[in-house]
């Protein structure tokens, strides 16, 4: 990877949706050429796949939380969490958890309190958003 390519990366992670000329007049190289690296970073799961970004909030969801749970099969069974890292420490999975109340979130755990200890902590703003690494 040399400097164009994480100009590239730059700038898809401000807009996945730009169009690969408008792409490459950001880069100073023409679209063939910038499409060509696209697809170069892509085939080398450098780029894994463009997304949406959802405010999980706007949509109903006002409660968000970190679970640190046991058992990852708990987690896949219930939509509400919506990722999940395999992390190191007493608890091997921290989980992202969508709500739209306590109340819920209350139900959520409960059902997962017959089969597993958690730990919980709600999220009250995001002071860092996802961001690319420094390339």
């Amino acid at each position: 990877m040399d400097a164009t390519d994480a100009q590239i990366l730059a700038a898809l992670d401000l807009d996945a949706r730009l169009s690969m000329s408008e792409l490459a007049r950001l880069v100073g190289m023409s679209a063939p050429s910038v499409s060509e690296r696209v697809r170069r970073l892509e085939a080398g799961r450098v780029i894994r796949g463009f997304t949406v970004d959802v405010d999980t909030r706007a949509i109903g969801y006002q409660i968000r939380a970190m679970v640190r749970i046991r058992l990852e099969r708990l987690i896949q069974e219930r939509p509400e969490f919506v990722e999940c890292d395999k992390i190191t420490g007493d608890d091997p999975f921290l989980a992202r958890l969508v709500v739209h109340t306590i109340e819920q979130m209350d139900d959520v755990l409960e059902a997962l309190s017959e089969h597993a200890v958690t730990s919980t902590a709600v999220i009250k703003g995001t002071s860092v958003k996802r961001r690319l690494p420094p390339l």
